[in-house]
């Protein structure tokens, strides 16, 4: 009966220990950054402010835009210089000629083609979602302004 304690013993603690091991390695390495962001949309444009916060680096973050709840066709895959369904050439860190880290007192932006549908409008609400590494930092949404499009 001695050795049959032993193994389920033996057994039992290899178990535990490969259980130890799988959370240790699904754990994930850092916390997203935390920071508070603003946004603004005037015609096309949609501008995200960074108010205050942990720096957040723009090859790792992911962008989701809705307009009136209904997301774009095609979205932005930041940093980017020219894309479908978008104007080239957006400012801040969402450009790869500029520093693609959006820090404190940074604006970026990037302007919503014709041919990207839904189209923002005056009056028409726009939520931008933002991930960084597939984990969510913020959600923000603001009602477009008239602006030149």
């Amino acid at each position: 009966m001695a050795p049959v304690a032993g193994v389920l013993l033996l057994a039992i603690t290899v178990v535990l220990a490969g259980g130890v091991v799988t959370v240790a390695l699904a754990a994930p390495s850092d916390p997203p950054p935390t920071a508070s962001l603003s946004l603004s949309a005037v015609g096309d444009e949609i501008t995200i402010t960074h108010r205050g916060g942990d720096p957040i680096d723009a090859t790792a973050l992911t962008v989701r835009v809705r307009v009136d709840g209904e997301p774009l066709a095609r979205q932005p895959a930041v940093p980017y210089f020219s894309a479908a369904g978008f104007h080239p050439g957006p400012t801040g860190a969402f450009n790869p000629a500029g520093d693609e880290t959006l820090s404190v007192g940074d604006s970026t932006s990037f302007r919503i083609a014709g041919t990207n549908d839904p189209v923002p409008a005056p009056g028409r609400t726009v939520t931008v979602e933002l991930a960084v590494d597939g984990r969510p930092i913020a959600a923000l949404e603001t009602v477009v302004e008239p602006g030149n499009t």
